[in-house]
């Protein structure tokens, strides 16, 4: 295509150093992937299906669990260029096998880049629904790309003139390379889902169980273990497909369009035939979008609730053409990110499409299937990043730990039977049946108990979840990221007041009074009517709910004009159908109500923080245009006119801040310049030199709900974070007032200092300021320990005693010139305002990085990719399944958030209860079998009946329905299985079983009605009737009941045992059984049971009183010496140690540790000459040396210059400088000094007074 031009990417670079080679590296966006080539060797692969024969096929199952294994069986490695089957590693570690595929290929294909490549052979392969391609001169595999590789703007205009369209070549040749534009959820045959859940590990160690049980005459039991698997298989198999169908009816979806093909004709096909770079024609009544593709006439208003959960309509409008004379004859280059407003997404709704003349909206096909912006979403689904969890890694070495068990289990096995001269046969029958009895087969399928039933809890209070596994994690959840406008507070906002922008009798630029109504024809007014991205649809005014308001208040009319128009006046507007708004009250001078013309767009943008609109009044026959701004006071300030703007523009912008109030500042200009140069200009062009007009100030009222969970999770310990994109000071006051910064702890505003004076290294200089706030009541002097030892309460690191605020700019700065403050900085800083969706995602990564398990919780598109990030997105959405994150919450607060804390903390505990009953059940039969084997003998098939699958089974399907506990802890659940407390609980519990069961062994034996057992010397089946077994088997009964009872913990982190009724239904019936069997068999029972009887009542009371003992001593051990010694005292003591010694530095309980009571780590310095006539004095280009040459970004800063600086405190190169109330017209010099305590001086920087309600201070280090 336009590749030839084109710098080669990084990757085309790095592999021009060895075309030999084996390795290759692939960077594509964020996924990094290592490939190693490999080619099929004959004689590995001969031997390979020998030993497959031999086996019968279980060498294959063995290749099935470890295909890197049977790639090193069957191939060598070899250069890239000859292999024909690589090995992936990702950058998570995870290892995949794919094979090369070859076909014949005449054509161009765009690669990863921007590069076009010209091919007559392809060779490519297919990893997580990616193409990555061959490059035959490079000698590497990169990703295939469609059209939004380094291609300029100009490329898609150049299409759209022609407009003719893919020739059936084009099309057949494109859809070779890219594929059917399809996104579809293979739907796997039932046969293949069966053979792939019977071959898993699970159940083959279920059918060599099975297998061991036949071998030893278990044949009840074995039967009923393969109807139970059976059933299992059938059921899982049904879930998977549920899960399919849902995953596939959620994603599909084709019909079809129109397109432009064969020389402009307009063809109808099916939209899995599109291809990129085809012509769309978008139809005005509406469609469901089944690509990406860039809008390139008309205006397109779409629904994006469907991938960003955000419900609100989203105006689309057309790429505009280049100016090259004022862009200094450069393309502009296509960029997704910057140029978003211009593309429709596939899987939104186009809710309406607006042409003009009849002409219709035309766009060109950017991305298909998996490449597009849906796709992308769809396959994290599919494929998503292994959660770093230490539970599932401790299940498997746990695992391991029971295997290791039952090895010494194999040996006095061998060891026993030899010595009772037992057959070959017997003794590696019963050897093996040791494994099936220590690692119980049915393990994996109760692990999930907890978490299928949390998730049915959570679907009966309207949050879904797409991602099951993601659900344990959330138990370990310790901070919780919030958005603020519809997620902390209302979605809509209520209109407060607007404060315009007046001259005074000397032309100087004043605020004026309030107002409440928009009464006069002025720039102001016509802003408000003109700068939004409305529209009707079905005679409804539909945006965002901001625009509405501020609209209605304008007293303006929305019309879009149609054929009924003046069509010479309509045919001025060049590519799109203009919006007319008219005035209810004002006339123009003809006496006709104003009516303004909409003609060009430049919609909201996050990361530009403003909206634009060019305007013309449809009745001046004259050429001149306004533009119509608003967006972030700063941000609006730093493209206006500094003599348009007044003295105290920053004060007062900080005094509604501060009150909660979101602010929106309004500026215009006036242009002249053509309608065709109108549809081509660039923001950046026309967008400065403003004139500011005024503020408007619009309330955004809390949630009801959002106080309390807040609260909630602050008195849990759970850290509450603000990352908004609202105003700094505005989020400072949403979160005072949510709880999210206490009132007794002071806050501190990392800021960039005003001006372009940099540190002695070169790099922009940061202060710390004291936010103050709107009530100084609400502040409590001596808040701040200086105490250089954190307390630690109930195991849980308290969090900082005080609170850091900071912008997304300060973010960046400090992300490229002090990256060694991050980690120190995520870990106190409470408040992030002015965030773009890219910080939002790199705030969250790097909390994971300090080790932080995270929730994100928001409710729109800014929030989607931070929601991806975290451990747990969750998503506020009518819809019932969102893409947008794991879990999707249809009511519209964050009450949502604490159910899936306590859900996830239940479904933990849950977790390592059943794994520790399981556990525990196959060692306590462990220790009966080898109590048993010492006499040569076993429990008789219907006592393992009696345990396996009534005790146990009825206990695992009924353990996780425990509800949650209805508060949330201080204390968080233990995450690691293989920690002291769990290994501690199951040996201890090992050694009462044992000795209580060894006391009973030997108490039968002394007893003087005691027939010892002796194995019958001609029976055909093995008798294994005995008195002790019997007796082993009633005391072991009560301690299975006992285990269940025991590991099913309640509070803290669930319900009581006695909420759960179906468990206690069971164990109380299991109970009863397991008393009447002990103490008044039936000879009924006797007989089914095969037991020896014990003859005398009082002895069976007895073994019935050693079950009670044995459960007392179990109960109590789990509960003071586990719970209370090793799980509190112990824990606490260990993590105290940990901290102190700083094990892991990159931790965040560590580096609260350090820095928790004192911010002197924030090592910068700040020297600033500063000017102060009065407290409404700023930082001002005319007299401060610091703020480089004049120009208007002097307003950005919303720090207030102290009326005089003076050190008043010096502590270890830390600056205080305090405000005085002395009138000084003098400019002074703050420089910050290297000083050390004296013998009075302690650390007392956060416990300084304040002077007065708009005082704070600036703290510095050199």
């Amino acid at each position: 295509m336009m590749g030839a031009s084109k710098a080669p990417s990084a990757l085309q670079q790095q592999s021009n150093v060895n075309h030999n080679q084996h390795y290759n590296r692939i960077i594509n966006g964020d996924q990094i992937l290592d490939i190693y080539g490999y080619i099929n060797n004959p004689i590995k692969k001969l031997l390979t299906y020998l030993l497959t024969i031999v086996t019968c096929g279980l060498v294959q199952v063995i290749f099935h669990w470890f295909p890197v294994l049977k790639l090193k069986c069957t191939s060598n490695e070899c250069y890239l260029k000859d292999a024909d089957s690589i090995l992936i590693k990702d950058d998570h570690n995870v290892v995949t096998i794919k094979h090369i595929k070859k076909t014949t290929f005449d054509g161009t294909v765009e690669i990863y880049g921007g590069t076009s490549l010209k091919l007559k052979n392809l060779k490519y392969f297919k990893y997580k629904k990616v193409t990555y391609i061959w490059h035959p001169t490079n000698f590497i595999f990169t990703s295939l790309e469609s059209l939004e590789g380094s291609i300029p703007i100009s490329y898609f205009h150049s299409i759209t003139k022609r407009n003719l369209g893919y020739s059936i070549d084009d099309v057949t040749s494109k859809l070779l390379i890219y594929g059917k534009n399809l996104i579809e959820v293979k739907l796997n045959p039932i046969p293949i889902l069966l053979i792939r859940e019977v071959i898993t590990p699970f159940y083959m160690f279920q059918i060599f169980s099975v297998t061991i049980w036949y071998c030893d005459n278990y044949a009840y039991y074995a039967s009923i273990i393969i109807v139970m698997s059976m059933l299992s298989i059938i059921s899982d198999v049904i879930q998977i497909r549920k899960q399919e169908k849902k995953l596939r009816a959620m994603v599909h979806s084709e019909s079809y369009v129109k397109v432009l093909r064969n020389n402009g004709k307009v063809e109808e096909i099916n939209s899995i035939y599109l291809v990129p770079g085809d012509i769309l024609l978008v139809p005005s009544h509406g469609c469901n979008l089944q690509c990406d593709a860039v809008l390139m006439n008309g205006t397109v208003i779409v629904n994006e609730a469907m991938l960003t959960g955000e419900s609100v309509p989203v105006t689309k409008v057309p790429l505009p053409e280049e100016d090259y004379e004022s862009n200094n004859d450069r393309e502009t280059i296509f960029s997704l990110k910057e140029h978003s407003r211009h593309v429709l997404f596939c899987g939104t709704t186009v809710l309406q499409s607006r042409n003009h003349g009849g002409r219709p909206a035309t766009a060109i096909v950017l991305r298909t299937a998996y490449s597009t912006l849906k796709g992308e979403l769809v396959r994290s689904i599919m494929y998503p990043k292994p959660v770093d969890f230490s539970f599932t890694k401790d299940l498997f070495k746990f695992i391991f730990f029971l295997a290791g068990i039952a090895c010494c289990g194999f040996g006095y096995t061998i060891f026993v039977m030899y010595l009772r001269g037992a057959s070959l046969r017997k003794i590696i029958v019963r050897t093996l049946d040791i494994v099936t009895i220590v690692v119980p087969p049915a393990l994996p399928a109760a692990m999930s108990i907890g978490i299928l039933n949390a998730q049915m809890r959570l679907k009966l209070k309207e949050i879904f979840c797409i991602s099951p596994s993601t659900i344990n994690t959330c138990g370990a959840i310790n901070i919780v990221c919030f958005d603020k406008t519809g997620t902390l507070t209302e979605d809509g906002l209520d209109f407060y007041c607007y404060k315009p922008v007046n001259n005074d009798s000397s032309g100087k630029p004043i605020f004026g009074e309030e107002g409440q109504t928009f009464n006069d024809e002025n720039h102001l007014t016509k802003a408000i009517a003109t700068c939004h991205s409305l529209t009707k649809i079905e005679e409804e005014l539909c945006g965002d709910p901001l625009d509405v308001i501020l609209f209605d208040k304008s007293g303006f009319v929305l019309e879009e004009s149609g054929e009924d128009d003046d069509v010479e006046e309509t045919a001025r507007f060049d590519l799109l159908q203009p919006t007319i708004v008219r005035s209810k009250s004002f006339l123009n001078s003809s006496g006709e109500p104003l009516q303004l013309a909409i003609i060009r767009q430049f919609t909201f943008s996050s990361s530009l923080q403003r909206m634009t609109v060019l305007v013309h009044n449809i009745e001046d026959g004259r050429k001149n245009l306004q533009l119509y701004s608003k967006g972030a006071p700063e941000m609006i300030a730093s493209l206006c006119d500094p003599a348009s703007i007044p003295e105290n523009y920053t004060e007062i912008v900080n005094n509604y801040a501060q009150h909660g109030y979101r602010l929106i500042a309004v500026a215009y200009r006036n242009l002249e310049m053509s309608y065709s140069k109108a549809q081509k200009v660039n923001r950046d062009e026309v967008e400065c030199s403003l004139q500011m007009l005024g503020l408007i100030a619009m309330e955004n009222r809390i949630k009801d709900q959002t106080l309390g969970v807040i609260n909630q999770l602050n008195n849990a310990k759970i850290r509450t974070v603000m990352v908004t994109g609202d105003n700094l000071l505005t989020a400072l006051s949403v979160a005072r007032d949510c709880g999210i910064i206490r009132p007794s702890k002071l806050c501190y505003i990392i800021d960039v200092a005003p001006g372009d004076e940099k540190t002695p290294d070169g790099r922009k200089k940061i202060i710390c300021r004291e936010a103050v706030s709107s009530s100084e009541d609400n502040i409590e002097e001596d808040t701040i320990s200086t105490s250089s030892t954190p307390s630690i309460e109930s195991g849980t690191l308290v969090n900082s005693a005080y609170h850091l605020a900071i912008s997304g700019p300060t973010f960046s700065v400090i992300c490229q010139e002090y990256p060694e403050l991050l980690d120190k900085l995520v870990c106190v800083c409470d408040v992030y305002a002015r965030m773009s969706p890219d910080q939002k995602q790199y705030l969250i990564n790097k909390l994971q990085e300090v080790h932080y398990t995270v929730a994100m919780c928001g409710d729109g598109a800014n929030d989607c990719a931070a929601l991806k990030a975290a451990h747990a997105g969750i998503s506020l959405s009518p819809a019932e399944a969102s893409i947008a994150a794991p879990f999707t919450s249809k009511i519209p607060d964050i009450r949502c958030v604490p159910h899936i804390i306590r859900e996830g903390r239940a479904a933990l505990v849950t977790s390592f209860g059943i794994f520790k009953y399981m556990a525990g059940y196959s060692l306590t039969q462990f220790i009966t079998i080898m109590h048993l084997y010492w006499l040569g003998t076993n429990l008789t098939d219907f006592e393992f009946l009696y345990i396996d699958l009534l005790l146990i089974t009825l206990v695992a399907v009924t353990f996780g329905a425990t509800p949650a506990c209805s508060r949330i802890s201080k204390t968080p659940p233990p995450t690691r299985l293989l920690s002291l407390g769990s290994v501690l609980s199951i040996l201890g519990q090992l050694t009462i079983i044992g000795t209580f069961q060894m006391f009973t062994f030997i108490y039968v034996s002394y007893q003087s009605w005691f027939i010892p057992y002796s194995a019958p010397i001609t029976a055909t089946i093995e008798d294994k009737r005995s008195q002790q077994g019997t007796a082993i088997f009633c005391v072991s009964t009560f301690q299975y009941i006992t285990l269940a009872i025991i590991y099913s913990k309640g509070k803290p982190y669930r319900k009581s045992i006695f909420s759960n009724r179906w468990l206690m239904i069971s164990l109380i019936t299991m109970s009863l059984i397991s008393i009447y069997i002990t103490l008044y068999p039936a000879n009924i029972v006797i007989k089914f049971m095969e037991f020896d009887p014990i003859p005398l009542f009082s002895d069976r009371l007895f073994f019935f009183f050693i079950g009670i003992v044995s459960a007392i001593s179990s109960y109590i051990f789990e509960m003071f010496v586990i719970n209370y010694l090793i799980l509190s005292v112990r824990e606490k003591r260990i993590k105290e140690k940990r901290i102190i010694n700083d094990e892991n530095p990159r931790s965040y309980e560590t580096i609260l540790s350090q820095i928790s009571t004192d911010i002197s780590w924030i090592r910068y310095i700040f020297s600033c000459k500063r000017s102060s006539n009065s407290q409404s004095t700023y930082y001002t280009p005319s007299k401060s040396k610091c703020s480089g040459k004049s120009n208007s970004s002097s307003y950005l800063s919303s720090t207030p210059t102290s009326k005089f600086c003076t050190p008043t405190k010096s502590i270890d190169g830390l600056l205080i400088v305090n405000n005085q109330n002395e009138e000084d017209d003098e400019i002074t010099t703050c420089t910050s000094r290297t000083m050390t305590l004296d013998s009075t001086g302690s650390n007392t920087l956060l416990n300084n007074s304040k002077d007065g309600a708009n005082n704070y201070k600036v703290i510095s280090l050199d």
